[in-house]
């Protein structure tokens, strides 16, 4: 993959032992965000959600942004392409907005600084100083920099699977790939942090924005950063991300070829591309020959302007699987004015009728969706292009769109997984499951 292809690049551009000013030149699909001179391209920036931040209007913004510019100048340099902070101040913070990217950098430390690389304005990816004399032992820094250490604790990524950190006054590589809200860390060619979630430290009940700024965070003694670079990461390219991760344990149920597998009105669907496609005009739900009680689900979808579809879970093969099933988890274009006021329970990854998901993470329309559910008793999570926008135990609701004994299937434990169809030529391809034994 292209990911894999540009660390083998950039460990090789710092093989030949370049100075910190030769080294600037980018690798191949990388972009530099250290200027050749100056602080172009940051602003200044604290520990601060994002959201309040970038919902300013432009007017307050503007005058946000420029006057933390004051402040970075009196604790950031920029000396022959190295970026020195003395421990205080605002953070270095991009004016750009990223949505899924692969950073690369170097750093150098002293002794006890503390510092982190924010993702998408989310702290953190954690630098710090790692010895027993810095004092931070009993908060986990023995354990070495390049974990997410704002997560929460036990939390996968919160801690690094190793300690890879060198002495004070070398140089150290980090290299982070984030697609969604999963978070993969190399320090010095070592894994840290495998595709881990990064919570949202301002608010643990929502994901990660979809964008955001880059920030170089220190605090506490003087951090260095230099061959700063990034590339940004297609829908393509995201999509095989998500998709390498565990794969070997999922299992394809549709062919691209034909129904092999399926039943229902298939009449109703066609396959195009190796993708299936519900006709236009027509539906139905169509589901697979065979039952699942817990299970994973992972696939690729692709929303027409205004579409409409769902994923029939548990479905007992006959009736309307938004009530005769466990529930239809809704496929659906949310951005279409058609359907601006519909009731929360109904947009893209909710469980109709039943639970809202979190919107603002679907691609737009025309593009490839990567999209996992994971069903175990009664809990649902969906996961979407890397974020988690639903996680929720059906058991405990008690508060429905209609009556909840419209909802009479909403606690079957075994049932076929299908989709249903609603009129629009939604697509669907490399459809796998994953059965999760008790």
């Amino acid at each position: 993959m292209a990911v894999r292809r540009a660390l083998v690049c950039l460990l090789g551009v710092f093989s030949l032992g370049a100075t910190a000013a030769t080294a600037q030149h980018a690798p191949e699909g990388f972009q530099r965000l250290i200027a050749d001179e100056g602080l172009a391209g940051w602003w200044g920036l604290g520990t601060e959600d994002p959201r309040a931040v970038y919902s300013l209007d432009e007017e307050a913004f503007a005058r946000r942004h420029d006057e933390s510019l004051a402040d970075i100048e009196a604790h950031w340099k920029n000396i022959d392409n190295v970026l020195v902070n003395d421990g205080n101040g605002l953070f270095l913070t991009t004016d750009r907005l990223f949505g899924d990217f692969e950073l690369i950098l170097e750093y150098r430390t002293v002794a006890n600084a503390d510092s982190g690389i924010y993702l998408r304005g989310i702290p953190q990816v954690q630098i710090w100083d790692t010895t027993e004399a810095g004092g931070k032992w009993e908060i986990g820094a023995n354990f070495g920099s390049g974990g997410l250490w704002n997560n929460s604790p036990g939390a996968p990524g919160k801690d690094p699977l190793e300690l890879a950190d060198r002495p004070f006054g070398e140089w150290n590589l980090v290299r982070v790939v984030m697609v969604g809200e999963r978070v993969t860390v190399w320090l010095n060619g070592v894994l840290v942090v495998d595709h881990a979630r990064l919570e949202n430290y301002f608010d643990r009940s929502l994901p990660v924005p979809r964008t955001g700024p880059i920030q170089l965070q220190t605090h506490g003694g003087e951090v260095a950063w230099r061959n700063v670079f990034v590339r940004e990461i297609d829908a393509t390219e995201a999509n095989s991300w998500l998709a390498e991760r565990g794969n070997e344990q999922f299992t394809p149920v549709f062919n691209g070829e034909d129904f092999t597998g399926w039943s229902g009105p298939t009449d109703g669907y066609e396959i195009v591309d190796g993708a299936l496609r519900c006709k236009p005009g027509h539906g139905g739900t169509i589901y697979t020959d065979e039952e699942y009680a817990d299970f994973a689900v992972r696939f690729e979808f692709k929303l027409p302007p205004g579409g409409n579809n769902g994923l029939a879970i548990r479905y007992p093969g006959s009736g309307d699987t938004a009530y005769a099933g466990m529930c239809e988890l809704q496929v659906l274009d949310n951005t279409h004015p058609n359907y601006a006021a519909l009731e929360p329970r109904q947009y893209h990854g909710s469980i109709y009728g039943q639970h809202p998901a979190h919107r603002g993470y679907l691609r737009a329309p025309g593009e490839w969706n990567f999209q996992e559910v994971r069903v175990v008793g009664p809990r649902i999570t969906v996961e979407l292009n890397g974020t988690q926008i639903l996680d929720c135990d059906t058991s405990t609701l008690t508060d429905f769109m209609y009556e909840a004994e419209k909802f009479a299937g909403r606690t079957r434990t075994q049932g076929h997984f299908g989709f249903a169809g609603h009129n629009d030529p939604v697509e669907f391809r490399k459809v796998r499951i994953q059965r999760i034994e008790p």
